[in-house]
This record gives structure tokens, sequence and C-alpha cells, in this order.
């Protein structure tokens, strides 16, 4: 810890402290987050570990939030991660009201980014939700906390696939659509019933592998038919409507990969997604909110709200580089 400057505390976790640090030499910000060891028998806390071994297993990307080091520190070990200045759960909170559709489409766009590079590594995060989603100074997106991370197979054949993430990507989209929870439940059986409420009871006829579930003979839950998500968000388009009905199928394995959702038509239609300097910048509690930086603005820079004969470059600079004939 001697070379690391402690700034103040940014929160605490399940498993540590979490600080705003400074390292003395290179004058770097990180956040460090302190995992203490109850008792030194029990060794390293088994969701620590994962989020080390998960974060150590992939190469850097910048829609994953980089572990940067892994030290020890009195009884317990320091996590040194790159400093991003709050999450997604905080930009919707200080929202005045839903985010703009181009907003919407970046955040997902950035999200289902890091979603499709951790598939690819075999990794499924299983705890994805704003607060887990890290924004920068710059408006950039990444993914953090993979404490409950677990490896997959690519066929199938472990019970933790690519589907559960998927699922919870629709979770989110639909909360940046509609400024709230779609699924407000405080507790399993109450977030169920808004499950079921918005998207119907499920029946082995539209999921054959219900049957198959552990606790499938539990409970029960009186018969209800889905509300359309044209009726549940009146302002999302419809292509925003179908991609979010791809990510709430209930059957897993019919439910759109994050790399396929991608190619969507819904990034693709005006207004297309925003660039990470348009977006909000969010604010610690506590913390007044930095001013946005997008540049200088050029007088041949496209935008999407301008013109195309605007943002044209003079064809008189480029005919003398254009061949003749």
């Amino acid at each position: 810890m001697d070379q690391y400057c402690i700034l103040g505390r940014i929160g605490e976790g399940a498993h540590g402290i979490v600080f705003k640090a400074k390292h003395v030499e290179t004058g770097e910000i990180v956040a460090l987050k302190k995992v203490a060891l109850r008792r030194l028998e029990d060794g390293i806390p088994k969701q620590a570990l994962r989020e080390i071994k998960a974060l150590q297993e992939m190469e850097d990307n910048q829609y994953v939030v980089q572990l940067k080091a892994v030290f020890p520190h009195g009884a317990g070990f320091v996590l040194a991660f790159e400093f991003m200045l709050s999450d997604l759960a905080e930009v919707v909170r200080h929202a005045q009201r839903p985010l703009a559709q181009a907003q919407v489409k970046s955040y997902l766009q950035m999200l289902l980014k890091g979603v499709a590079f951790c598939h690819a590594n075999n990794i499924v995060h299983r705890d994805l939700k704003p607060a887990n989603l890290l924004i920068s100074a710059s408006g950039q997106l990444k993914i953090a906390d993979f404490g409950l991370a677990r490896v997959f197979s690519p066929d199938g054949s472990r019970l933790y696939t690519h589907q559960v993430a998927t699922r919870a990507v629709g979770c989110i989209m639909g909360e940046l659509l509609n400024g709230s929870p779609l699924f407000p439940g405080e507790n399993d059986i109450e977030q169920l019933c808004c499950v079921l409420r918005i998207l119907g009871t499920p029946s082995p006829q539209v999921w054959p592998e219900l049957a198959e579930l552990p606790d499938y003979n539990k409970i029960s839950f009186k018969e209800q038919a889905p509300v359309p998500l044209e009726e549940v968000l009146p302002d999302a388009s419809p292509q925003a409507l179908d991609l979010l009905s791809q990510f709430l199928l209930y059957p897993p394995l019919r439910r759109i990969a994050a790399s396929k959702a991608l190619l969507h038509q819904y990034f693709f239609t005006a207004p297309l997604p925003a660039h990470p300097s348009e977006l909000p910048i969010p604010q610690r509690p506590g913390g007044p909110a930095p001013k946005a930086h997008p540049g200088p603005h050029h007088v041949h820079d496209f935008h999407v709200d301008r013109p195309l004969e605007e943002s044209l470059l003079n064809p008189e600079l480029i005919w003398p580089f254009i061949p003749e004939g």
C-alpha cells in the first residue's frame, strides 16, 4: 500500500471497501478494493478469487474494467482497478427524464460488446445490473464486479451459459427505455410476480424445458397472459421492442446472443448510437458532476442532426489528388 496515496472512499461491497487512490510514482488514479480475511483459516473469499481469476484470464478490453494489480495487505489483500467515475445506476437515477434513444443505444451497444467479449472468453458474469456497469468521465461503459462469474461451456453442457447474461441485458435495456426497472421486485417471489405480470405465465408448450427446473413443483402461479411490450413501453421504437423481446424470451436457448444482438437493425436505424462524449456525465453521491469535453468542433465534422450537405468535405480540396480519367 505504500505505493498508493488514498484520496477518499468510494463505497463498500460484500467483501471489502473501495477507495480512490493515486500511485505515488506515476500519479495514476486507481480504485483500490481492500478485501479483509475474517479468519485466516477460511482463506480468500470465493467471490474475490472468482473476480481475480475471471479478469486475469481475459485480455484487456475497453468494455471490461481493468484489474491492474493484486497484492497482500495486512490480514487481507488489495485489488487495484482502473478508476471509473460512477456507474449506470447513477446515470439513470440522476436523469431528469428517460434517456434519449441515441443514449440508450450507446449504453446498450457498449454493454453488448463487453458481454460478447466475456462470452468469447467463456466467462458468464451472472450479476449484470446498472450498479455493476461503471462509467468513466468520458462516458465509456465497462463491466465490473466479476465476483459471481463462472466459466461456461460453448456447447451448453454446463448450467451457466451465455443466455443467463443476455436475459440480464434485456432487463437493463428495459430499465434504460423505461427510466425505471421493468421488474421492480424486492425479493425473489415478488420479482417473479413482476415478470409473470408482463411476460405471462410460462407453460411447457412455450418452454419445453420448464418442468426440468429444480424448483418447478415447489410453487405455482395463477395463469396470466403476456402484456404486449408496446403497451409496457409505448415510447419505444418497433426495433427496440423486437430486440427486447428476443432478450426476454423464456426458453434460454432461443434468446439472442450478444454478438448477434449487435447486428440487430435497432442499432442501424435513426437515431444512431450517441458517441460516449455525448452521454450524460454521471456523478458520485456527494460530489458535483464534471462537465463533458466533446472536443473542438470542426466545420467538416459529421453529425446525425445536421444536413448531410453541411457535413461533406469541399470537393475542391481533394480534386488535385484524384487521378484523371
